[in-house]
């Protein structure tokens, strides 16, 4: 049967302990996680429909001892075949409008801008000033052990308040607008409880936004294999109420030379 080869023993393996272990996932911390969430198990539930399905199939083929006669292979493969098509159109359809939502439809005019820049092997995050303008940057004054590890330029006035951080603080409850940059070669930027993954691109300023809702300390990860420390390309966002966020970033514009 053409059924069989879709879900090979591996994958059925994996779609029947999702149900019988706990859930894999971390608990979801950002506004649009749980449609994402929604439509991941609406997959596994499918899934195991159709494992559930291609066992019944061969089991009364194997007991029935009747063999198909090609006036019935409509029945048998191309119904099925039709029906399993219109299927996986529908989730890839919803799954891009999801997507399509965080990546491509552009941010509240309002939301709060960070630039996260990505370059073996570490991330960086960028909030602008006071004048809410991000100021240029040169490749000649990056200098990581200088305290300039983006090459922002200090004599630039728009550049002069920018703050530089190793730490990704959000408040909850407002809409962010993530600029994601590399410097070096493709990284990927991760945060498994705000169900964000997008790759930072040379050459390439990305736009991604979200909304935290759940104050706490979650991990930010690589997902692509950037050189040999992408083991510990990792860093911490750490999501705080309105106020606390407020006093934080007022003590990093003070503590600025």
């Amino acid at each position: 049967m053409i059924l069989t080869s879709t879900l090979p023993l591996v994958a059925r393996l994996h779609v029947v302990a999702a149900f019988l272990g706990p859930w894999g996932l971390p608990p979801n911390a950002s506004e649009h996680g749980l449609a994402l969430d929604h439509h991941l198990l609406l997959n596994l539930w499918i899934a195991l429909g159709l494992l559930v399905l291609i066992h019944v199939i061969l089991g009364v083929g194997l007991l029935g001892g009747r063999r198909a006669e090609p006036a019935d292979l409509w029945r048998v493969e191309y119904l099925p075949l039709a029906a399993l098509a219109i299927l996986f159109a529908f989730l890839t359809v919803k799954a891009e409008r999801l997507w399509a939502a965080a990546r491509y439809t552009g941010a509240d005019p309002a939301a709060l801008q960070v630039e996260v820049t990505g370059e073996q092997f570490a991330w960086y995050f960028r909030y602008p000033g006071p004048d809410a303008t991000f100021g240029p940057t040169r490749a000649q004054l990056v200098a990581p052990g200088e305290g300039n590890p983006l090459g922002v330029d200090p004599a630039d006035a728009h550049g002069a308040d920018d703050e530089v951080t190793s730490e990704l603080v959000l408040p909850a409850g407002r809409e962010v607008d993530l600029r994601l940059k590399a410097q070096d070669v493709i990284h990927g930027f991760s945060v498994p409880a705000m169900r964000l993954k997008q790759n930072a691109v040379p050459g390439q300023t990305i736009h991604i936004h979200f909304t935290p809702t759940t104050p706490g300390t979650y991990a930010i990860l690589c997902t692509q294999l950037c050189g040999l420390g992408h083991y510990r390309m990792n860093a911490t966002l750490r999501v705080l109420p309105p106020d606390e966020f407020a006093s934080w970033l007022a003590s990093k514009r003070r503590a600025a030379p």
